[in-house]
């Protein structure tokens, strides 16, 4: 089997380091990437110090992957060497489930495969991600990455990105929706990008005045200071749809007291309890939904709208040496808007 450069944690108390993983020999089906880019996403922070449960180590985290094919199955149908290519949160599922059949890998009956801090279904060997110098994934869970955008901000599109753009599709979000981003941060300021490129009304809600500025650079139409009690209160009953891109235990009800009747509040950020008041629920026929990444095919959507309207993440390019510093500072909300590694640094 091929060895590769990585970084990883041993532990959920042991930083980064340099660690040298096995990919799998080509199968037929199989793209071989070399990684040029891997975004960091704060997922990768919380899996590397196992704070959504155990992680399974060595754990090398990077589900956001763009980079070159540089070999192809004898079954590949899609890719050729020299191809850009991407690979996002997951690199397999069980293709059989409803779920699946729909299109809607990510909601796979019988769990799909992760990108990192998982095991493949047919070998039981654990899945490496993206802070490695190359990966070997199957044909149908790698995407086509548009020539035009600056590569190295195309790979958040491949998980925050998309999180932001399937629930806006979902619920069909375009011109003469009123909608509303709740947080400005990785997932935030991509959210803002494709629903005001999608042609909606965008709002965003923050607790910062500092970041009414950028926010408003970065497409929005409006903003909101959430601690302002007489702003919410004048923005009662405004909204169709809000995304809530907050990643902790938070209080709903302000937010869905600026909803319309029938208006849909969609959470993408926490995995903590949140607070709902069913009365503000019942009064306006509002509701609450959770959504999290999009299938594959939904995935070529986004990046193809990405590459037909510009659109990419704003980002700080950084060493993968630099990896524990940034994801210190990520904790500290010290970045604008995502780091992505420059994997040339690891060679």
């Amino acid at each position: 089997m091929p060895i590769v450069n990585a970084y990883a944690a041993q532990d959920a108390n042991s930083p980064l380091a340099p660690f040298q993983i096995e990919r799998r020999e080509l199968r037929e089906q199989d793209v071989q990437i070399e990684i040029l880019y891997s975004g960091v996403c704060h997922s990768d922070v919380h899996q590397a110090r196992s704070e959504w449960g155990p992680s399974l180590y060595p754990i090398v985290p990077g589900h956001e992957i763009v980079g070159r094919v540089t070999a192809v199955g004898a079954g590949v149908s899609r890719f050729k060497v020299g191809d850009l290519a991407g690979v996002g949160v997951m690199v397999d599922s069980c293709q059989h489930c409803e779920s699946c059949a729909e299109g809607l890998e990510q909601y796979c009956e019988n769990g799909h495969t992760t990108t990192y801090n998982s095991r493949e279904k047919d070998t039981g060997n654990l899945t490496f991600g993206g802070y490695s110098t190359s990966i070997v994934t199957t044909e149908k869970f790698v995407l086509q990455i548009p020539t035009s955008l600056r590569l190295e901000a195309v790979a958040p599109l491949l998980c925050a990105g998309i999180t932001m753009y399937s629930p806006l599709r979902h619920w069909k979000i375009g011109a003469g929706h009123k909608i509303a981003i709740v947080g400005l941060g990785g997932l935030g300021h991509m959210g803002i990008k494709l629903a005001a490129a999608l042609g909606a009304d965008v709002t965003l809600f923050t607790t910062s005045q500092s970041k009414a500025e950028d926010a408003l650079r970065l497409g929005a139409h409006h903003v909101i200071i959430s601690s302002d009690k007489e702003a919410m209160k004048a923005a009662r009953a405004s909204f169709d749809f809000i995304l809530s891109t907050v990643p902790t235990s938070h209080d709903l009800n302000p937010y869905l007291r600026t909803l319309k009747r029938d208006g849909q509040l969609v959470i993408v950020g926490a995995i903590d309890p949140v607070g709902v008041h069913g009365g503000v629920l019942i009064s306006h026929r509002r509701s609450v939904s959770g959504s999290n990444i999009g299938g594959l095919a939904e995935t070529q959507e986004m990046l193809d709208f990405c590459g037909e309207h510009g659109i990419v993440a704003d980002i700080e390019l950084i060493d993968m040496q630099d990896i524990n510093t940034a994801y210190d500072r990520m904790v500290k909300n010290d970045v604008k808007y995502r780091f992505v590694i420059d994997m040339a640094s690891l060679k």
